[in-house]
């Protein structure tokens, strides 16, 4: 499933395309994604003014002038095509990609056409009010970006106090902080060389606020590297990204340790039914 960075690089790549421009013309291919559409999906749509393109945690957020807000999650397997007059030069479309599964087509007035494709479906669009979007059930309780301000050393300290949970599973709960996954918290937590299993509440203030500045930099450079491609992923241009091959733990079993001085090795473990890479010579 895209992470962060992935959901990032494809609003970055839809914004020039979609930002200040006017729908022409929607076309849903089918009833439903993962969810049906909403009543009159196409109807409110038709004719909107994208007035910004934003993410959240893991979802694109395109506010419209009709003081509606399109939601679209990518789920496993969704990507957004740009084509038309305004598809970048370098576009490819990836290998084994079939038109059946373009399911939802937007057309803006100059000439933009973006292609929502999804081979599995787990993907879905909403349409909620821009004011109502942070009590939607989708948002309500969602903790803070990661990249903001509101997320630091004191919201982990707040948000691990007295846990005996592992900070891995503290750090993929959206209500501890929005949009992290599994790729990128291995990452972080063998950088910053905290142990995914030791008891959260017993992390020092200092290790905390650490860990927080390495969650930072580890999604900035991903975001700059274009984000991970590991199955589906490509970005709206259809270039893939290349952070994988920056991976220190992720899907590293049995190599050598890249934090300096080390010498230990990573190795995998099944941690609340996701694969947990970490070194245990230097993670404690």
């Amino acid at each position: 499933m895209p992470e962060l960075p992935e959901v990032e690089t494809v609003r970055r790549g839809l914004a020039p395309v979609l930002e200040g421009r006017r729908l022409a013309r929607v076309e849903a291919r089918r009833p439903d994604l993962r969810f049906p559409f909403p009543e009159g999906f196409v109807q409110r749509l038709a004719g909107a003014r994208v007035i910004a393109l934003r993410r959240r945690a893991k979802y694109l957020l395109a506010d419209l002038d009709r003081g509606e807000t399109l939601i679209a999650h990518l789920g496993m397997s969704g990507r957004f095509r740009i084509e038309g007059t305004q598809a970048p030069g370098r576009f490819h479309h990836p290998v084994g990609d079939n038109p059946r599964h373009d399911h939802v087509i937007f057309d803006t007035e100059e000439g933009g056409r973006i292609v929502y494709h999804d081979p599995r479906r787990f993907g879905f669009m909403g349409l909620v009010p821009t004011a109502d979007l942070e009590r939607h059930p989708w948002f309500a309780g969602m903790g803070p970006e990661p990249l903001s301000d509101a997320f630091g050393g004191s919201r982990l300290a707040e948000a691990f106090e007295g846990r005996r949970q592992g900070p891995k599973t503290l750090l993929l709960d959206q209500r501890t902080v929005a949009g992290l996954g599994n790729i990128y918290v291995c990452e972080a937590l063998h950088e910053a060389r905290i142990s995914p299993f030791r008891p959260a509440g017993r992390i020092s203030q200092a290790r905390l606020d650490g860990l927080a500045r390495t969650v930072k930099a580890v999604l900035e450079r991903a975001i700059a590297a274009g984000g991970s491609t590991l199955r589906d992923f490509s970005a709206a241009d259809g270039a893939l990204g290349y952070f994988q091959h920056s991976f220190r733990a992720y899907d590293r079993e049995g190599e050598a340790c890249a934090n300096a001085g080390c010498g230990g090795r990573i190795r995998r473990r099944v941690q609340a039914g996701r694969s947990t890479f970490w070194c245990p010579a230097c993670q404690r």
